[in-house]
């Protein structure tokens, strides 16, 4: 049915019939055609798409998108379907900007007095760096508090009467969880990496009580099946519980083959019903993102050290043995694959605590080389804390300006190398553990990220690579993976065929006697 929008006057023109005329009777009819005017607000689009009428969601008309960037087209359609859906999931894949989108749709319905305050609760390493600095960016006119710190800490920037977006660290908000609850101006909520909710905890559980206080519950994750299609169960209880069975067992039932007693397998269809369940939601990828570059993945081999192929033999044909022996089962592999990769890698740590350094000198030199071949920044990822030291002390006596960053960098800290890095010259490479720069961190000054060794992770390694393929990102990005073994080789392939599921690992082991 053919509708008519005046974005100048805010209104809109719809046929005249009876069913239009009982929800609105005070709507006024035109002399010239059988048409009725009525006013493009969020109710009145509601009820009329109620009617089949397709009506657009009105930010896309009567709205200024406030801050130094406008929104890509795939933006817009988000805030569009964020604010005429109170429920409603963003699975946008990483870097496609849906923490400018979740703030803009806020940032509309709060000035259309739709909603109230906003809660958000996301990663610790996300509120500052991430989230206060989109804040500060796209909506300036709004006042936030960060709340982190000791719980009396919190509780005084939550009691502050001017801010209007409160930002919490997932495992924080259990800690003011019964403030947040008495706070009746507070009825918006945005779950950043709603994934973390994949599993019953305390944490989910209280998520899930703030969550069925909030008017407005929107989940945010690139990555929300992460292991197994299953994994959107929990998420789905938090942001949609109408949309999921009671019971976990019941929805396993519906998803996955039962093998053994404690081993299911998805049915073909499983993911896709996965996200049935997750709706309503909206998907874009990065292709969809047109202004964005192309990426390119490439690896390279490197030789092993006479003694790092040695020591990797010896560990390779032991393992396997003890594969074959049944010593080494899916339940214990990972501590297996984790010390073949230390030796791939060429520093390993000992069963005191020591760290032995292999002659990993190709390797080094590689980094090096592609270090120095880069045009703009580099992120280097070591899945190892003892390799960082290593790995910097190389860079040193290359004179090669960079920052090191692992689980005992502060936050505090972290926010700052962020900064720095991202909006000054200062250092030409961060070389991180991945696992301090998977989530949400903008570092589009890079264009080139160089794996020293792989991490067997799906979600931490996708997370990671996206630092630099993100929107504001202006150059084709070089994603180069480092391999010399068979672990490492098996391991890149198992993410890049996105294989996570626990009893992979028990492959990785096939050929590993046989090469390095």
């Amino acid at each position: 049915m053919q509708v008519h929008v005046s974005p100048k006057h805010k209104m809109l023109c719809v046929p005249d019939d009876p069913a239009v005329r009982n929800l609105f009777p005070q709507a006024k009819p035109m002399q010239t055609q059988p048409l009725l005017m009525v006013p493009h607000g969020l109710t009145e689009t509601f009820l009329l798409r109620k009617l089949g009428y397709q009506i657009p969601s009105p930010i896309l008309t009567h709205y200024d998108w406030p801050g130094m960037n406008k929104p890509f087209e795939v933006q817009r359609k988000t805030c569009a379907l964020l604010t005429m859906n109170p429920r409603a999931y963003v699975l946008n894949s990483m870097g496609t900007g849906k923490t400018k989108s979740a703030l803009w749709a806020w940032d509309y319905l709060r000035s259309n007095q739709a909603c109230g305050k906003l809660l958000v609760v996301a990663p610790l390493s996300t509120l500052t760096f991430v989230w206060a600095r989109e804040l500060f960016s796209t909506l300036p006119h709004r006042k936030y508090k960060v709340l982190h710190g000791t719980a009396d800490k919190r509780r005084e920037l939550l009691a502050d009467p001017d801010a209007e977006i409160y930002i919490v660290n997932h495992d924080g908000l259990k800690v003011i969880a019964a403030d947040i609850l008495a706070c009746p101006d507070i009825d918006a909520m945005v779950l950043d990496e709603l994934a973390v909710f994949r599993n019953v905890s305390d944490r989910s559980k209280i998520t899930r009580k703030v969550a069925d206080k909030m008017k407005w519950v929107w989940g945010m994750s690139g990555s929300p099946m992460p292991n197994k299609p299953t994994d959107v169960w929990m998420q789905c209880k938090v942001v949609t519980p109408d949309t999921v069975p009671k019971y976990f067992g019941r929805f396993r039932e519906e998803l996955m083959i039962k093998i053994n007693q404690f081993k299911y397998a998805p049915k073909d269809d499983a993911v896709e019903r996965a996200y049935a369940v997750m709706q309503p939601a909206v998907r874009y990828t990065l292709d969809d993102v047109l202004e964005l570059p192309e990426c390119v993945e490439r690896t390279i081999d490197v030789e092993l050290g006479t003694k790092q192929a040695r020591v990797y033999k010896d560990i390779a044909e032991k393992c396997y043995a003890a594969v074959q022996n049944g010593e080494i089962t899916a339940v214990n592999a990972g501590a297996a694959v984790s010390k073949l990769l230390q030796v791939s890698g060429g520093w390993v740590y000992t069963a005191d605590g020591r760290t032995v350094e292999l002659d990993n000198e190709k390797r080094i030199g590689a980094l090096v080389d592609n270090i120095l071949s880069a045009d703009h920044k580099v992120l280097v990822f070591v899945p190892f804390k003892h390799a960082l030291a290593g790995i910097s002390e190389a860079l040193k006596k290359e004179n090669i300006d960079h920052e090191i960053m692992s689980g005992d960098t502060s936050a505090n800290r972290r926010n700052e190398i962020f900064n720095l890095f991202q909006n000054t010259n200062k250092w030409k490479v961060l070389a991180a553990h991945p696992e301090c720069l998977c989530h949400g961190v903008t570092l589009t000054v890079a264009d080139t990220v160089i794996w020293f060794s792989p991490i067997n992770d799906l979600e931490i390694y996708e997370q990671a690579c996206a630092r630099i393929r993100r929107v504001g990102q202006k150059n084709k990005q070089l994603i180069l993976h480092l391999q010399g073994t068979a672990i490492e080789r098996k391991t890149y392939r198992n993410l890049q065929q996105k294989q996570k599921w626990q009893d992979k690992l028990l492959d990785l082991f096939e050929t590993s006697n046989q090469e390095h």
